[in-house]
């Protein structure tokens, strides 16, 4: 199979997963890849984080880490890597861009290889899940990275490509942020006598964790009351 073959099935694959005839997918997806609907999980995160560090500095390590995860995963990509490849998005493809369905006349910037949302939540993800280490907790926060990947192909913003290859270096940035954030900074110590079901084997009480948790499970039924208003209002 040549590059151009892949191109062409990437093509297709999006084609079959953009967009629908349903109102109700649209006002569902225009909520779900909104930055602003996702505070609430970052509030949640951040009082997860001063509720188990017993500093104001670890505190302030781990805010710093979560920003240099954004810093590295995102503006790596605005700043460099989209305007060297220029690749087209596909709503702005002038082979398919015709074909691609839009919701509200969203197109997006010009380019798009590869997906800042996609390489922004999964560093935010993966860096979380291991500085924490529960397992529910990661799997919730990859399902969020990989919900906003499916935004982005629904509204036909991003090819397949784009969510892999911006998948692909968020986990590289988050998992090493949390290996530089280990070397430094080292994680909580918690005595084998101290672990119960109370804690993470990182030291974080699981109650915390599920506050995060319930966090997410509320934005995505808020998300779905919203595409109900959507389609009825």
């Amino acid at each position: 199979m040549d590059w151009n073959s892949v191109i062409d099935f990437d093509k297709q694959l999006l084609l079959a997963v953009n967009g629908s005839q349903s109102l109700f997918l649209d006002g569902l997806v225009k909520t779900l890849t909104t930055a602003s609907t996702w505070i609430p999980l970052y509030v949640s995160l951040f009082y997860m984080v001063l509720k188990n560090n017993d500093n104001v500095q670890k505190v302030m390590y781990i805010v710093g880490c979560a920003g240099l995860c954004i810093l590295l995963a995102g503006s790596v990509d605005d700043l460099l890597v989209k305007p060297l490849v220029a690749r087209w998005r596909p709503t702005h493809d002038p082979v398919i861009g015709m074909e691609v369905d839009i919701v509200n006349g969203y197109r997006g910037g010009n380019y798009g290889f590869f997906s800042a949302h996609a390489c922004n939540t999964f560093s935010i993800a993966v860096f979380f899940s291991l500085l924490v280490k529960d397992r529910l907790l990661a799997v919730f926060l990859v399902g969020w990275s990989l919900v906003n990947c499916w935004t982005r192909m629904y509204l036909g913003v991003h090819y397949p490509g784009d969510i892999l290859c911006g998948l692909i270096w968020g986990g590289i940035v988050g998992t090493g942020v949390w290996k530089l954030h280990h070397h430094y900074v080292g994680t909580k110590q918690v005595k084998k006598t101290y672990i119960s079901t109370s804690y993470t084997p990182a030291g974080y009480q699981t109650e915390d964790v599920d506050v995060v948790i319930s966090v997410l499970m509320f934005t995505l039924v808020y998300a779905i009351l919203r595409a109900c208003y959507y389609v009825y209002v």
